[in-house]
């Protein structure tokens, strides 16, 4: 069963809420203590984006030494994206000015990126070569590349990041692309309650990892980069990331562990899914689809696609739309979802 928050929905999920909050004042014992959300999905889809954005509504957000920390990862991202775009330049054979050829001869001779590269000329160098119309020509054309939806981000930002007193703001912090390896999770309280969010790596050899995480989880929130349709998967380039997430979240969604489970599906990167379907038509992944450019027919589409999955369970599948790096909606997709969880466990319980 499918379902997308209301207006409506929305007031009566207020309502609900503020009578959990009294009940759990007056018997807060008959509830578990610590409630277990598994975030999954494949690899970029925005599971440590989000695990970030809740380390900054709920946790105080990141101390001096993990900005330290980011500063460097940060530097080596912008290098190692400017390197990928030289790439796509070279690759398509896009012509670009005779000046900025000679940079783009330093950056095939500099072979590692580290701290002690980002010298001012490296600096000057990727400005320049970002400010070449053919850069930017290449950027658009990035879908067939490994090349970080931020990278513009950080080319634009190239000025500040190279500064002696550089600290990444929180910005620069989310969209810092870091692949998650093994398992990480964030312990919370929120609602008087102790949550336990876990994240474990989307890349396909990291998965055989997910399965002790399984039995205990309470609820899935199953994030999908819709804005990948176009693209392919860095491990095996013939398949299409999108046909890949639908695929495991058939895996997961109907395997042993998950069958009675709800899922909260976050169709992410919904912004640059907007942009792009000006330019790349979804039938590229999906002939069927006849709704051009419309948006809403789009995001119809993808989720029709998810609930065939589903179809024959009797779980809850709840559908929204977000952009990971936008603060305050992932604020309201996590109120959505803690509030969902502690209805079921009071219903369970004879509370509602």
């Amino acid at each position: 069963m499918g379902k997308k928050l209301s207006k409506k929905q929305e007031s009566s999920e207020t309502v609900h809420s503020q009578r959990i909050d009294e009940i759990m004042k007056t018997d807060n014992n008959e509830v578990q203590k610590e409630i277990k959300i598994l975030v999954l999905g494949t690899g970029d889809s925005g599971k440590s984006t989000f695990l970030k954005q809740l380390q900054i509504l709920y946790k105080g957000g990141f101390c001096e030494q993990d900005r330290f920390l980011y500063r460097t990862t940060i530097r080596v991202n912008l290098m190692y994206n400017m390197k990928t775009l030289i790439q796509i330049v070279e690759d398509l054979k896009i012509k670009i000015q005779k000046r900025t050829q000679k940079i783009v001869k330093r950056f095939d001779r500099s072979k590692k990126y580290c701290e002690e590269n980002l010298t001012e000329k490296m600096k000057n160098a990727i400005i320049n070569l970002w400010n070449d119309p053919g850069f930017k020509q290449a950027y658009e054309r990035r879908n067939r590349f490994e090349l970080s939806d931020s990278a513009n981000y950080y080319f634009d930002s190239c000025e500040r990041i190279f500064k002696e007193e550089y600290q990444p703001n929180d910005k620069d912090i989310l969209f810092c692309r870091i692949p998650t390896t093994g398992v990480n999770e964030i312990e919370l309280e929120v609602n008087n309650k102790f949550w336990k969010v876990v994240d474990v790596g989307g890349q396909r050899s990291e998965r055989r990892k997910w399965i002790h995480q399984f039995e205990s989880a309470t609820i899935v929130v199953y994030i999908t980069s819709v804005s990948e349709f176009d693209q392919q998967l860095s491990e095996d380039r013939s398949i299409n990331r999108m046909h890949e997430s639908l695929l495991l979240f058939d895996t997961i969604s109907n395997g042993d562990f998950f069958k009675k489970k709800n899922f909260f599906i976050l169709f992410n990167k919904i912004d640059i899914l907007k942009k792009k379907l000006q330019t790349v038509d979804l039938s590229v992944c999906f002939p069927k689809y006849k709704g051009g450019k419309d948006l809403s027919l789009a995001i119809k589409f993808i989720k029709d696609k998810f609930m065939e999955i589903g179809e024959n369970s009797t779980r809850n599948l709840f559908f929204q739309q977000t952009c990971a790096i936008d603060t305050e909606n992932i604020k309201n997709i996590f109120g959505a979802v803690t509030t969902t969880v502690l209805e079921d466990d009071l219903k369970g319980g004879g509370y509602l």
